[in-house]
């Protein structure tokens, strides 16, 4: 473990701290720093309860927990990256300060050191503009509780180099993590082939179904969770978000199509388990309606046609996706495996069937994906 490269983190908020646990936890050294004096003080203190409490559930020791400690070194500025063969950013969610941030990380590290960011959202190729060394810029993006969730989506622009894309991948897979390759596109993986399970549910909830017996026909697939009891997890507001920045991302089409019921929803404040009522909690579950196989068909058959509208634009393989949306949504399966569930005939014809139905300007929402026709 001596061997192991001085890794960075800049941003010690929730996402950003867990991200150094998971590193010094796996061996690495660590240098974490951020921009307020209140996160940098506390930061050593958080990381402390994190570790105690998994040392209570006996799932680590007291030694242990003492050298992830040991490995962490919080530092008052940039400069103290200096040592680090990878910096990983984790700050505001806004191109400017990402841009901003890497410029004056590229001043300090060495030329070959790699500069990654967790964003969700933003274009890589947008976060490397301008720098003397692009080819060292990637997205690492992790998931919700850093420390618990085994996914890591690793998005290379068309210009980072292999090196880069095998270092990190390379140091995140020895910290534990399922690292899964995908494009730079609006919402990588997980985010953009999720958008289907929140807006099918959407839009049946506009032809009059209740949000308690759509969920139930998916926890009656297999699902852990419904699409309504997710929205409530999540909050209906980060849910909107995350679709107008998917819809705006990918000029409007069909669909990423906001349904008015979500942004009804959010407007009332019922934002789910956070503000005490959503859009299913806290009522308890119904039992799955007669016609449950054909809404979990509905929903399933989006969500197919979306993993292979994304795989037609490369970067990325079907088994990644299938990875990516059983670790990141705690999903059964993966949209692939779902294809061959139910076959393609099926699929198609559910689609078919959608699209005849569908008002005229969602009819598009429903064209099949290359790749799903040509199979």
């Amino acid at each position: 473990m001596d061997d192991l490269p001085t890794l960075g983190v800049v941003g010690l908020g929730m996402m950003g701290l867990g991200i150094a646990q998971v590193y010094a936890q796996a061996g690495f050294p660590v240098i974490a720093t951020d921009a307020h004096p209140a996160a940098r003080d506390s930061a050593r203190d958080r990381l402390a309860a994190a570790l105690q409490t998994r040392v209570a559930a006996g799932k680590l020791t007291m030694s242990d927990r003492d050298r992830t400690l040991d490995r962490l070194t919080v530092a008052d500025d940039l400069a103290a990256l200096a040592p680090c063969q990878l910096v990983i950013e984790a700050i505001v969610e806004k191109l400017d300060a990402k841009q901003t941030l890497v410029a004056a990380l590229e001043g300090i590290v060495a030329p070959d050191a790699i500069l990654a960011t967790n964003t969700s959202s933003l274009p890589i190729h947008g976060v490397a503009q301008g720098l003397r060394h692009p080819e060292r810029v990637l997205a690492l993006h992790f998931f919700n509780p850093a420390p618990a969730m085994k996914l890591v989506e690793l998005a290379p622009h068309a210009g980072t180099s292999p090196d880069a894309v095998t270092r990190a991948s390379t140091w995140t897979e020895a910290a534990g993590k399922t690292v899964i390759r995908c494009p730079d596109r609006p919402g990588f993986i997980v985010n953009r082939c999720a958008r289907p399970y929140y807006g099918e549910a959407l839009a049946l909830l506009t032809e009059g179904r209740s949000p308690t017996e759509i969920d139930a026909a998916m926890t009656a697939a297999g699902y852990r969770l419904g699409p309504f009891s997710l929205i409530d997890l999540v909050g209906a507001d980060i849910n909107l978000a995350a679709t107008e920045g998917m819809q705006a991302a990918m000029q409007g089409h069909p669909r990423y199509h906001v349904f008015p019921p979500l942004q009804a929803q959010v407007a009332s404040g019922n934002l789910g388990r956070k503000s005490g009522r959503g859009f299913v909690f806290p009522d308890p579950p119904a039992a799955p309606p007669s016609d449950a196989a054909a809404l979990a068909l509905r929903i399933e058959a989006a969500l197919v046609n979306e993993a292979h509208w994304l795989l037609s634009e490369g970067g990325t393989t079907a088994e990644g996706i299938d990875t990516a949306m059983r670790l990141g949504l705690n999903f059964p399966r993966g949209p692939f495996e779902t294809l061959a569930r139910h076959g393609h005939s099926a699929i198609l014809q559910e689609l078919a069937r959608l699209r005849a139905a569908a008002p005229e300007v969602l009819k598009p929402r429903y064209d099949p994906a290359p790749g799903l026709v040509a199979t």
